[in-house]
């Protein structure tokens, strides 16, 4: 597998390497001893999937008193998958990176705790899967609205279909005081 950093510190693309055949493919979802090599977590509580349809746009989401930090993938289709770092110790406190994950090359994503993170289907539906390293716990569920002006997110283009949860979230700087101490940046 190779890990490729990003812009922002902890956040991590994971490309498995790819076996091709005409029969089809093979690779190694996820490998404990290729993970722990790479000082990533191997330690996941919780699996989700979700099936949806093309615009749909979930998120932003983060949890405060039990964060969790994500393993993210397409098994079918493509979606843009956002991460925002919302620690307040950050020096990218704020900025957000993104990744296109799709069924082809298979990219993962690990975001981890401290982001909030959400994600935009760009194919005509996605089934998109994520491990937890931190069970969900709904009480402690919030959110940032998707189009933050002052984050700035470059979705693309296209209609989003926005839960009626998500379509009333506050943006980061209405949030920032009340919510986040929390939320601090990990050593």
């Amino acid at each position: 597998m190779k890990v490729i950093n990003t812009s922002i510190p902890g956040v991590i693309k994971i490309q498995p390497k790819v076996h091709l055949d005409q029969r089809g493919y093979f690779f190694e979802s996820f490998k404990t001893t290729d993970f722990l090599s790479h000082g990533l977590p191997t330690s996941f509580v919780q699996d989700n999937q979700a099936k949806s349809a093309k615009g749909v746009l979930r998120g932003l989401h983060y949890q405060l008193k039990y964060p969790q930090g994500k393993l993210v993938w397409v098994s079918k289709g493509k979606v843009l998958d956002v991460a925002v770092d919302i620690r307040q110790n950050s020096p990218t406190f704020g900025q957000y990176e993104s990744a296109v994950l799709d069924d082809e090359d298979h990219t993962r994503f690990y975001i981890p705790p401290g982001f909030a993170h959400g994600y935009f289907v760009i194919s005509d539906s996605a089934i998109f899967q994520y491990k937890c390293t931190e069970i969900y716990h709904p009480e402690d569920e919030y959110g940032i609205h998707w189009n933050d002006t002052d984050i700035g997110i470059a979705w693309g283009n296209g209609d989003k279909l926005v839960s009626e949860k998500d379509k009333i979230l506050s943006n980061l700087k209405d949030i920032n005081s009340k919510l986040l101490p929390m939320c601090k940046e990990e050593n």
